[in-house]
């Protein structure tokens, strides 16, 4: 997606200053003059339209336009400039991270306060790295390894039995009543990747033949710093892509020791608890969940393509 624009002359510099901001905050790279590019989605498509109806407001031109490729430029080198404006932006942060890193930890309400506004910059960078920059996924496991050790020190991974998919088709499934973000995820792991009719209840007490998750004594439950989906995960081998920010999200919901910052948390963690307060039953929550879950995977995955 392209926008061409252009505004009037004038003294006053500040529109011209707020679009070049809205862009830059797009994720908007530009190889020639007033051109600027954004990929082909929806979004980019939106919000281009909207800024192409602001120049026209303020007695400007504006074009956008769906462009197949630029002469002399192909697409692997537009991808390029894509990943190379994200390089830069994640390359200021990892920066500010290397001081923060060395500083003393005396003060850690500091040094937190110091992490988050990081974390939520590069929150910010990512939800417009549109070709997943390498420098993004080095950056993000830094900064949760940095909050990791102010939180509780390095943490060790434990060791989790691997478990084969094919022995688990025929199971059935239980778990504790009032299902929440863990016990959710993870029924939609087990329709998503191992039966997608699985029998899967919800009791305090489980039947002898059943496999339990995120119960007392269960099968697969919490390990070490893991949640039981991320347990679950690592069991099952599953490592598709999607899947870690999407345990991200659960894990941060469901220990809130805030070692992950997606910036899904807050509304994902909203709707579960309006679910909650509607008072939907075990076999409601589960249904909305499967769907919520599946409609993020769905985006990460996109993302990760």
């Amino acid at each position: 997606m392209v926008l061409s624009y252009s505004l009037p002359s004038s003294p006053r510099s500040s529109p011209r200053v707020a679009l070049w901001r809205r862009l830059r905050r797009l994720g908007a790279v530009s190889p020639t003059g007033s051109i600027h590019v954004l990929p082909e989605q929806e979004e980019c498509m939106e919000a281009l339209q909207w800024l192409a109806q602001e120049i026209r407001q303020a007695q400007g031109e504006a074009l956008v336009m769906r462009v197949e490729q630029f002469e002399g430029l192909s697409d692997h080198q537009m991808i390029e400039r894509f990943q190379q404006a994200r390089t830069e932006e994640y390359s200021e942060i990892e920066d500010q991270l290397t001081v923060l890193e060395q500083s003393p930890s005396n003060n850690q309400a500091a040094l937190q306060e110091t992490l988050d506004k990081l974390r939520r910059r590069h929150n910010d960078i990512k939800r417009v790295d549109y070709f997943n920059a390498p420098a993004g996924e080095r950056l993000a496991a830094r900064l949760a390894a940095l909050q990791q050790n102010l939180v509780a020190g390095p943490a060790l991974t434990p060791e989790i039995p691997a478990a084969v998919i094919a022995e688990y088709r025929q199971a059935r499934w239980v778990t504790r009543p009032r299902p929440h973000v863990d016990r959710l995820a993870c029924a939609w792991l087990i329709r998503r990747f191992i039966n997608p009719n699985a029998v899967i209840r919800y009791a305090l007490q489980p039947e002898p033949d059943e496999i339990t998750f995120d119960m007392n004594n269960a099968h697969f439950g919490h390990q070490g710093q893991f949640c039981t989906f991320e347990t679950m995960l690592r069991a099952f081998q599953l490592n598709e892509p999607g899947l870690q920010p999407l345990a991200e999200i659960v894990h941060e919901i469901d220990l809130r020791d805030g070692q992950y910052a997606q910036p899904e948390v807050a509304g994902v963690d909203a709707i579960l608890k309006g679910w909650l307060v509607a008072n939907l039953s075990d076999a409601e929550l589960e249904t909305h969940g499967i769907a919520l879950f599946e409609g993020l995977y769905a985006m990460f995955s996109h993302r990760s393509s």
